[in-house]
C-alpha cells in the first residue's frame, strides 16, 4: 500500500481505535450490572422451584424429627455446581439439619424476603455467596425455614467472559473497520492516482471534439493547472516560446526577419480588412464584422506584406492607385491591400452560391440542406484561378509566403502551385470539416481536396477537423497518409496538416484607453433607456443560422418563463450585422429572427421595458468593446462554429475581470475555454438554467473564472497563432533548401563524373 494512502488511513483509524476503546471501557460496568440482575434473577427462580421440590419431603422427614434423612436429602440436592449448601432451622431459629459446606456464620438468621433481587450478597474466604430462605409448612402450621445458599463466583467467571467478549469484539470491529478503511483509502488514492494520470494523458481535458470523459468533482481544482502545464509541456517539445513569453507583433515581425529572413508575405482572402463606403458625408472606411478578418489584419499589420481581396465597397475603386493597390489602415499605413473586381454575376456564383449556399451549409452540419449547381461551381473556379493570377503578379520572387484564407479559395493552392513550386502555401480553413460521409455530398469533393493538397502546410482550428479532413483524402483520393506525423503525401509532394487554434491580438493596453467600466455601464444603459442596476446581457453575431441566435431567444424567453422575478431586471442586446442578405436563406432567417424577438417582447415587454434588443446593423470596433464591458454576460451559442472570436473579444474586454461567458460546446473555443459556462445549444433548458446562473453569479466566482480565461487569452493570441504557422512553414523552407543543395550537389557530382 502506498505510503499516502496509509497515512490518510491512519487520520481515520486511530480516532477510531480511541473511540472503541472507550465506548468498551464504558460499556463493560453496564454489562456486569445486566449480568448480575440476569443471575439474581435466575437464582431467586431456581430456589424457588428447589424449595417446592424440597417441601414435601422435608416435611415428612421434619415430623419423623429424622436429621439423618434430611442431611442425605441436602447432600443429593447440592450436586448442583451452582447450590452450595442447604440447611433446616426449626421455628426456634436453631438448625435441625444442614450440609458440611453450610457457613456456621450464617445460623438462622433472617436473611430478608424471598425475592432474590433484593437478598444482600455475602462474601466468604471462598467468595460471595448468596442466601435465600423459603418457609416451611406442614399441617397448616409452620415447620421451620430452609436456608439456600447459592455460590456466586460462576457469575464472576460470566461477567469476566463477557468481558473478554467485549473487548474481543471491539478489537475485532477495529481490525475490521480498519481494514476497510485502508483498502478503501488506497482504493481511493489508486483511484485518484488513475484520474491523475488521464489527466496528464490528456482523457480529463477535452482539448478535441472528441467526447470526453467527465473529471471528477475532486479533481476539477487540477484540470485548470495541469492543462497549463501540459500546454508548456508541449510547446517546450516543439521548442516554441514558453508561454511566459508571450507573442507580440514586435516577436512575429523578429520571427518573419528571423525564420523567414524578409521573405515576401501574401495574404488571400474574399473578405478585406478595409471597405471604402461612398456615403452623402464623403468616402467612409469601415472595417467588416469578420472573426477572419479581425485575426489576420493583426497579423498583415506586424508582417508588412501583401492582402489581396474582392474589393467590393461602393468607393474601393476610388481609393486604388492604378495597380489596384491602397495603404491600410487609413491612420497608420502598415501594408498594402490588393483589391481583386468581380462582376456581379461572379460573386453571385462564386460567393452567394458555391461558397455559402453549397460549402457552408455543408461544413456547418447546421440543419439546413447545401445546394450545389454547376453554374455555381464555373465561376467558383474562375474567381480561384483570378485571385491565384493575383497571386502570381504579386509574388517578387519564386518561394514567396502565401496565407490562403478560409473555404473561398479551396482551389487557389494548386493553382498556385503550378506556376510558382517552390512557392511555401499556408492555407488555413477557418470554418469546420465535416466528417467524410457528409463531405461526399459535395459533387466536386476530388477537385477540392486536390487544390487543397496544393498546400505545404493546411491549418483547422481543432484537431477533430484536422482528423476529419484526413479522413476525407483516404476515402476519395488515392494518397498516403502518415496519421502520426499528420501529413499528406499526393501527387509527388507533401502537406502538412496540422491544427492551429486561431485567437486574437491582445489590447496592448488594457485600460489606456478605456473609461472606467462604472462610467461605461452608466453610458450605455443610459443609451439603451435601462435602469442603472439594470442586469446586461449581450450577444454579438453575423445574421447568421449557424450562430445559434433563435435557440439564444428560446432559452432567453425560458428563462424569463422559469424566473419572473427577471422581468423588467434583464434586458438582452442582440447585435447582429447583416449577412448575404441576397440569399433567400438568410433573409428567411431574419425574418424568423426579428419575429421572435417581437413575440418575447409583446409576452414580457412593458412601458419602457424590453427583453430583447435587436440592433441589425453594422457596429465598429469601438462600439462592439463599450458593450462587451458594459454587459454583465455574453452568450455565444453557435450550432457549429470553427472557432468564435466574439468570446475571446469579450475576455479581452474584461479587464476588471468581471462577467460571465455562455459558451456552446459546439465552437472550436470551448476547446480552450473551459471556465466558461459551457451549453448544448439545442437544449432550451439547458441555456436558461445557464443564463440564469450567470447573472446570479457571486462576483469571486467571476473574477477566478474570468482570470483564468484572460490568462489563456492572453498567451495564446493572434500572434502566436500566426507564429506557430510561419515557423513550421520556415523550417519546410529550410528543409527544402537544403534538399535543393543536396539534389543540385549530386547532379553536378554525376556530370563530373560522366
Amino acid at each position: 500500500m502506498s505510503h499516502p494512502s496509509f497515512r490518510l488511513s491512519l487520520r481515520f483509524i486511530l480516532p477510531l481505535i480511541l473511540v472503541l476503546g472507550l465506548g468498551a471501557y464504558l460499556v463493560v460496568p453496564l454489562m456486569d450490572a445486566l449480568t448480575l440482575r440476569w443471575s439474581l434473577r435466575d437464582l431467586d427462580t431456581r430456589s424457588r422451584v428447589l424449595a417446592a421440590a424440597l417441601q414435601e419431603p422435608l416435611a415428612d422427614y421434619a415430623n419423623d424429627k429424622s436429621t439423618t434423612r434430611i442431611r442425605q436429602l441436602f447432600n443429593r440436592a447440592i450436586d448442583d455446581d451452582r447450590l452450595y449448601a442447604l440447611a433446616f432451622c426449626n421455628t426456634d431459629d436453631v438448625i435441625i439439619a444442614s450440609t458440611a459446606s453450610y457457613p456456621e456464620a450464617l445460623g438462622c438468621r433472617n436473611t430478608g424476603s424471598g425475592d432474590a433481587l433484593r437478598q444482600p450478597l455475602v462474601r466468604l474466604p471462598q467468595g460471595p455467596i448468596h442466601v435465600a430462605e423459603s418457609l416451611l409448612t406442614g399441617d397448616a402450621k409452620p415447620l421451620g425455614k430452609l436456608i439456600l445458599v447459592h455460590d456466586m463466583r460462576f457469575i464472576e467467571r460470566r461477567s469476566a467472559d463477557a468481558t473478554r467478549y467485549v473487548m474481543l469484539l471491539a478489537g475485532i470491529l477495529a481490525l475490521v473497520i480498519s481494514a476497510i478503511t485502508l483498502l478503501v483509502a488506497h482504493l481511493s488514492w489508486h483511484d485518484w492516482m488513475k484520474g491523475v494520470r488521464r489527466l496528464l494523458r490528456g482523457e480529463l481535458m477535452p482539448l478535441s471534439e472528441t467526447p470526453a470523459a467527465v473529471a471528477p468533482p475532486e479533481m476539477q481544482p487540477l484540470v485548470g493547472d495541469v492543462r497549463a502545464l501540459m500546454r508548456e509541456y508541449h510547446l517546450e517539445r516543439l521548442g516554441a516560446p514558453a508561454v511566459s513569453e508571450p507573442w507580440t507583433a514586435d516577436k512575429l515581425r523578429t520571427l518573419l526577419d528571423g525564420e523567414l529572413a524578409g521573405d515576401q508575405v501574401l495574404v488571400v482572402s474574399n473578405r478585406e480588412p478595409y471597405i471604402h463606403i461612398d456615403t452623402p458625408a464623403g468616402i467612409e472606411v469601415r472595417r467588416p464584422a469578420s472573426g477572419l478578418v479581425t485575426a489576420v489584419e493583426a497579423v498583415m499589420r506586424a508582417c508588412s506584406g501583401t492582402w489581396i481581396a474582392h474589393g467590393g465597397g461602393s468607393a474601393d475603386r476610388q481609393t486604388v492607385d492604378r495597380h489596384d493597390h491602397v495603404r491600410v489602415p487609413p491612420d497608420n499605413p502598415s501594408y498594402t491591400l490588393r483589391r481583386v473586381w468581380l462582376s456581379k454575376e461572379e460573386e453571385r456564383g462564386y460567393y452567394y452560391g458555391f461558397a455559402n449556399e453549397g460549402i457552408w451549409p455543408l461544413c456547418h452540419i447546421a440543419h439546413v440542406r447545401p445546394v450545389f449547381r454547376t453554374s455555381d461551381w464555373d465561376r467558383y473556379v474562375e474567381v480561384n484561378q483570378r485571385f491565384a493570377e493575383a497571386v502570381i503578379s504579386e509574388a517578387r520572387s519564386d518561394d514567396p509566403v502565401v496565407l490562403v484564407q478560409d473555404y473561398h479559395f479551396a482551389l487557389l493552392p494548386r493553382m498556385v502551385r503550378e506556376v510558382l513550386p517552390r512557392a511555401t502555401i499556408i492555407t488555413f480553413w477557418h470554418i469546420p470539416w465535416p466528417n467524410s460521409e457528409s463531405f461526399g455530398i459535395c459533387p466536386w469533393r476530388e477537385q477540392i481536396l486536390d487544390g487543397l493538397l496544393g498546400s505545404t502546410i493546411l491549418g483547422f482550428h481543432t484537431p477533430f477537423h484536422r482528423k476529419n479532413f484526413l479522413d476525407s483524402v483516404d476515402r476519395y483520393l488515392e494518397a498516403r497518409i502518415e496519421t502520426e506525423a499528420s501529413t499528406i503525401s499526393y501527387g509527388g509532394a507533401l502537406t502538412q496538416v496540422e491544427n492551429y487554434p486561431i485567437s486574437i491580438a491582445w489590447p496592448e493596453s488594457d485600460d489606456s484607453d478605456n473609461l472606467p467600466v462604472a462610467e461605461v455601464r452608466a453610458r450605455v444603459r443610459n443609451a439603451l433607456a435601462l435602469a442603472p442596476n439594470c442586469l446586461l446581457g449581450i450577444g454579438v453575431d453575423r445574421l447568421d443560422y449557424t450562430k445559434g441566435i433563435i435557440e439564444r431567444f428560446q432559452a432567453i424567453e425560458r428563462m424569463l418563463e422559469l424566473s419572473p422575478g427577471m422581468v423588467g431586471k434583464f434586458t438582452f442586446v442582440q447585435i447582429a450585422a447583416p449577412s448575404r442578405s441576397s440569399l433567400e436563406e438568410y433573409q428567411a432567417f431574419e425574418v424568423r429572427v426579428r419575429a421572435l424577438a417581437q413575440r418575447i417582447n409583446l409576452r414580457f415587454g412593458r412601458p419602457g421595458y424590453l427583453p430583447i434588443v435587436l440592433k441589425a446593423a453594422y457596429h465598429d470596433q469601438q462600439q462592439l468593446q463599450q458593450f462587451y464591458r458594459a454587459a454583465d454576460v455574453c452568450m455565444v451559442t453557435s450550432l457549429h462554429d470553427g472557432m468564435n472570436l466574439v468570446a475571446k473579444e469579450f475576455i479581452a474586454a474584461r479587464n476588471d475581470e468581471s462577467g460571465v461567458l455562455i459558451l456552446s460546446q459546439f465552437t472550436g473555443a470551448s476547446r480552450e475555454l473551459h471556465e466558461a459556462l459551457l451549453i448544448n445549444p439545442y437544449h432550451v433548458e439547458e441555456g436558461a438554467n445557464a443564463l440564469l446562473r450567470a447573472l446570479t453569479m457571486p462576483a469571486i466566482e467571476q473574477r477566478e473564472r474570468m482570470r483564468s480565461m484572460r490568462s489563456l487569452v492572453r498567451n495564446f493570441n493572434v500572434y502566436r497563432w500566426a507564429g506557430h504557422m510561419l515557423r513550421d512553414a520556415a523550417r519546410l523552407r529550410q528543409r527544402e533548401r537544403v534538399m535543393s543543395k543536396i539534389h543540385s550537389h549530386s547532379r553536378r557530382s554525376r556530370r563530373q563524373a560522366v
